[in-house]
């Protein structure tokens, strides 16, 4: 049986970052690049007719930026997985991109293989948190602009393990990197973790992570 393709829109104003992406992502067997855009409101409408399961989307972007287009595509419960594409590793945008919710983000220079890893471990319903740099980012502009605390009700619902294993996705850490750290295994941490989503209504780790910082579980800038 053939395996499954991922479908993939790729949004970016500068032609050649399109054309570039694209080729790439074509000559792999289980990608299909279903289409491009060139602004924000060119990807919305592109990927409400094709809907793909990824969409790359450039954070500046003409006539609809890319935090807008991320917020609009996600808004929608059969919408795509958002990756945002920036240029910069430190872009005072991304962290509201990631906030309106996208599933993580990628720089332009990215290697091949890291891109094509994200688009894959994206379209499995995962978030590109565990990068370094993406830790290192979210806590520097967690940083640089703060959010006022919020603390929600819904925390309450979570248990002490639960709490403890929120802290350390928002610090980056993988299941496999939580697993080691608390000696329990892989799946039992996907379980936690996934209980964690559903209880505060929550799409991905990203969000997990947004939401620990703004609720003060854990501060910008502190280690796991």
């Amino acid at each position: 049986m053939a395996e499954a393709t991922i479908r993939v829109v790729v949004a970016d104003d500068h032609e050649i970052v399109r054309a570039g992406f694209s080729m790439l992502l074509r000559h792999q067997p289980d990608i299909t690049v279903v289409g491009t855009a060139a602004n924000g409101a060119e990807a919305v409408d592109l990927c409400r007719r094709e809907r793909p399961d990824v969409a790359l989307v450039d954070i500046r972007m003409p006539v609809l930026d890319g935090i807008e287009a991320t917020r609009q595509l996600t808004a929608d419960p059969s919408g795509p997985r958002v990756i945002i594409l920036t240029t910069f590793d430190l872009d005072e945008y991304v962290y509201d991109a990631l906030a309106a919710g996208a599933s993580g983000f990628l720089l332009k220079d990215v290697a091949a293989e890291d891109l094509l890893s994200a688009v894959r471990v994206v379209a499995a319903g995962e978030a590109m948190l565990a990068p370094s740099i993406t830790r290192r980012l979210i806590a520097q502009v967690g940083r640089l602009r703060p959010s006022p605390v919020r603390r929600s009700a819904d925390l309450d619902r979570l248990t002490a393990r639960e709490l403890e294993i929120l802290s350390m996705v928002a610090g980056g850490l993988s299941n496999a990197e939580i697993a080691a750290r608390l000696t329990i295994s892989d799946e039992t941490v996907k379980t936690h973790v996934s209980r964690i989503l559903v209880k505060l209504g929550l799409r991905d780790r990203t969000q997990a992570a947004i939401y620990a910082y703004e609720s003060g579980i854990v501060t910008p800038g502190a280690q796991s």
